[in-house]
């Protein structure tokens, strides 16, 4: 899979080369590139950004920079072209395993107070949001919906960790527990310690449902 990342401020994506994320795209399981919109700019400040028409706080993304940045990276519009703005529809695990069977996605990153609609309408297929508030950037979302993607990629991340974890199943996912069997007076629950592996799974998917009902109980109710 490649993952292209369009944003005024790429230094931010360090964290994309760190930990398993990193440890994929280092052995070739997945790639990311992240480009500089600010390249693409074709006036000689490489700005991209202007006051917004009809007046208003702050500035918005110019549609010339994005427009030639995407035309340059996807030519051919083979990828699906990503927006990440608190209008979109809100990303949850669905959409992430649905994400994952792309060979090729490119997501802009907004800035400011938005992107002018005009670039929206020409080069994107959906709006994402990562939830119901407001943040400075589409980096933090860009990165967050990266993790969450290349995690079903085939080989970078153990095909049993994908199963057994929150909202596989639609619901959240069990305590979990790791030596020492006893810290501080607390004791690992004793089904854990049995070797019964039918008493387990039972166990575990007795707490899935507590939590889930006490947390998040709108899940149980889309069964």
């Amino acid at each position: 899979m490649k993952i292209t990342i369009l944003t005024l401020f790429p230094d931010m994506f360090a964290p994309v080369r760190q930990s398993i994320i990193g440890r994929a795209v280092g052995s070739g399981k997945l790639e990311i590139d992240v480009v500089n919109i600010r390249d693409y700019a074709e006036n000689k400040h490489f700005k991209c950004d202007d006051y917004p028409f009809g007046g208003g706080a702050g500035m918005v993304m110019m549609p010339q920079p994005i427009g030639s940045c995407i035309e340059a990276v996807d030519p051919e519009h083979r990828a699906l072209r990503l927006y990440v703005s608190p209008k979109g529809r809100t990303l949850d695990q669905q959409m992430v395993q649905s994400l994952a069977e792309r060979e090729e996605i490119v997501i802009l990153c907004g800035h400011y107070e938005g992107v002018d609609q005009r670039a929206i309408d020409m080069y994107i297929d959906a709006e994402i949001s990562i939830g119901d508030y407001v943040l400075t950037g589409g980096e933090l979302p860009a990165m967050v919906i990266c993790d969450c993607v290349a995690r079903y990629v085939d080989g970078v991340i153990a095909g049993g960790s994908l199963v057994d974890e929150s909202f596989s199943d639609g619901m959240l996912e069990y305590p979990q527990y790791t030596r020492p069997a006893v810290y501080k007076g607390v004791s690992v629950p004793e089904v854990l310690l049995s070797g019964n592996h039918a008493e387990i799974d039972r166990w575990r998917r007795e707490q899935s449902e507590k939590i889930t009902r006490e947390r998040r109980p709108d899940l149980l109710k889309r069964e």
